[in-house]
């Protein structure tokens, strides 16, 4: 079955860089196809126009339309982990060359904004007990890569301040 919704990705030239990169950090992705441009279009012939892909599953398109747009934080792709060690694994890998950020935001290389996110997180943020989303939101505040023990730590009130690591 085809997915109804497909984002598109600009780069300048990059495309098929991009889209083997992010595959070969997600478990179920792939490289579906790969267009050229034909002659008689504003880029080189035969050069890489867009690259079809699959990240866990989901489908993406990697498009090399040049420079006039860049990637900016208005949109993010976001990670959701099941513990700390893939939190650990992604910001490791998708920050490699690009710009750590705060409070589980990064750039990769490409510019392109993601959010490495425990699934805990969200539950703690949802919490009925608007005590403990707030200690929760304020130690997500003062971290850049999350931190699952601090979270849960500042969550439960142990420590207060817990968190403000990096």
């Amino acid at each position: 079955m085809q997915q109804k919704i497909t984002p598109y990705l600009w780069f300048d030239g990059q495309a098929e860089e991009a889209a083997a990169y992010y595959t070969s950090i997600f478990e179920d992705s792939r490289i579906v196809r790969v267009d050229r441009y034909p002659e008689g279009t504003p880029m080189p012939a035969g050069s890489v126009m867009t690259v079809e892909f699959e990240l866990a599953g989901q489908r993406y398109v990697a498009m090399n339309g040049g420079p006039e747009f860049t990637f900016t934080e208005a949109i993010s792709l976001s990670v959701g982990c099941e513990d700390q060690e893939e939190v650990d694994y992604f910001w490791s890998r998708l920050s490699e060359g690009g710009e750590e950020g705060p409070c589980g935001w990064l750039k990769d290389r490409y510019g392109l904004s993601w959010q490495i996110t425990p699934r805990v997180l969200e539950d703690m943020m949802r919490d009925p007990d608007p005590a403990k989303s707030r200690r929760a939101a304020e130690a997500m505040m003062g971290m850049k890569k999350l931190d699952v023990r601090a979270l849960r730590d500042a969550f439960e009130g142990a420590g207060e301040g817990a968190g403000a690591r990096s």
